[in-house]
């Protein structure tokens, strides 16, 4: 394994702390240990990434960087915003940039919320209550993950005056625990409610899976782990599969509607056919998602379905008012926020940033990295010739090779070097 914080394919730290190397004249030498960087040093998401890899757990890493089968689609959510290439317009005024928006009743400081990840406390011991604290630092709403490490209750404390959140929901079989749960978030004030649908069963994330799960598990999940209902032989997404409704259906969005004024909305729609069922069945919105490439590996980044779930809304008379459409996976880059409000999101959702910054820093590291994000936006909103996050339009970018996955692009060398493949189990 290389020993270079950025080296291609090294093991996490963790792995190799305290192990022996041996060398070829049959002396045995200790492995260096890891010098984190300051968080000065910190430029892009990926710099987060690397020294996450080098710190996290192994479960942690196992379960926080893994993807669906192949990986195919874990990797593709980033580049296929490569594909989207920008037509910038010139001699536009754009001595003030105004990045700030709305969406579902919240103000965010950029078009970006952080979306719900589980067990944070993976991550940092203050898990999901750090990433709070940091949405309010930043100006962005968080998303309340359902399989959170802190109770509701303590992450709900930890907001600040003022402070605005979503919530996602994973639906139980009993659906009365959802119930009581999407009650107590409504009674606190969340201002919109996103329902995953993309995950009937969680997919196989191999690097997870060579992990038995030993960490705290959810919160939501303490009485099925004190009934033996909670599988931890095959690392955490095995763990937390359990919460999870397989049986939940289109009729079941009644329902949803019926036990909350909130704002609902559908997370992991991945065609346009699902987003106009959406907005017919009177939802709020949706998220085209492909739960971060862990699900069904080589469908399609959220990205790319945009343009024809746009099409289609447009068709079936929907409106960006009555139907916010949002993307998340893959956004690593300023130019990746701009690209997806371009092509008619009404904002995107961050993850595996917020926790790769969080496990390196803290929340420190997480508001460092919204303020690089929101550097690089700025610099391609000027450069684009958008004053402001109205401005932005679709003539602002081609999408010609969006959807055409064999146009030659040259090599991403922050990928490449952050990414750590898959490996048979006689390599590990």
């Amino acid at each position: 394994f290389g020993s270079s914080l950025f080296g291609r394919f090294s093991a996490p730290r963790s792995l190799l702390r305290l192990k022996a190397m041996a060398q070829a004249d049959g002396e045995v030498e200790e492995v260096e240990e890891f010098v984190k960087p300051p968080l000065a040093a910190m430029l892009n998401t990926f710099d987060f990434e690397s020294v996450a890899r080098e710190t996290m757990e192994p479960q942690a890493w196992g379960y926080y960087s893994s993807g669906g089968d192949d990986e195919i689609t874990l990797r593709d959510n980033h580049m296929a915003f490569q594909r989207i290439t920008m037509r910038p317009r010139i001699l536009v005024n754009v001595s003030e940039i105004d990045m700030n928006t709305s969406f579902l009743g919240a103000t965010s400081s950029l078009p970006l919320y952080f979306t719900a990840t589980a067990l944070a406390k993976l991550a940092h011991p203050d898990g999901e209550v750090g990433i709070v604290r940091a949405a309010h630092k930043a100006g962005v709403p968080y998303m309340l993950p359902t399989l959170s490490s802190y109770t509701l209750d303590e992450m709900l404390a930890a907001r600040l005056p003022g402070q605005q959140l979503f919530a996602q929901l994973y639906v139980n079989p009993e659906r009365s625990r959802s119930e009581e749960y999407v009650k107590k978030l409504e009674d606190a004030g969340v201002k919109a409610l996103f329902v995953t649908v993309d995950a009937p069963q969680l997919g196989r994330r191999e690097k997870d899976m060579r992990n038995k799960f030993t960490q705290q598990g959810s919160d939501v999940q303490g009485d099925d782990e004190d009934a033996g209902e909670v599988d931890r032989s095959q690392g955490a997404t095995r763990a937390i599969s359990s919460y999870i409704d397989p049986g939940l259906c289109w009729d079941d969005v009644p329902w949803l509607k019926s036990i909350t004024k909130m704002k609902v909305l559908l997370k992991g729609v991945q065609c346009a056919e699902d987003a106009v069922m959406a907005y017919k069945a009177g939802l709020a919105g949706c998220v085209l998602s492909n739960h971060g490439g862990r699900q069904l590996d080589t469908c399609r980044s959220g990205i790319e379905v945009l343009p024809e779930v746009m099409e289609a809304l447009r068709e079936a008379g929907a409106t960006r008012e009555a139907f916010a459409v949002f993307v998340d996976g893959g956004i690593r880059r300023g130019a990746d926020i701009f690209k997806a409000v371009a092509l008619g999101a009404a904002g995107v959702g961050v993850g595996r940033p917020v926790l790769y910054s969080l496990a390196s820093y803290g929340d420190k590291g997480i508001v460092r990295m919204v303020h690089m994000l929101q550097d690089e936006l700025m610099m391609v909103m000027r450069l684009s010739g958008t004053p402001d996050v109205a401005s932005i339009t679709e003539k602002h970018v081609i999408t010609k090779n969006l959807s055409d996955h064999i146009v030659p692009l040259p090599a991403d060398n922050l990928v490449n070097g952050t990414y750590m493949p898959l490996m048979p189990a006689a390599r590990l």
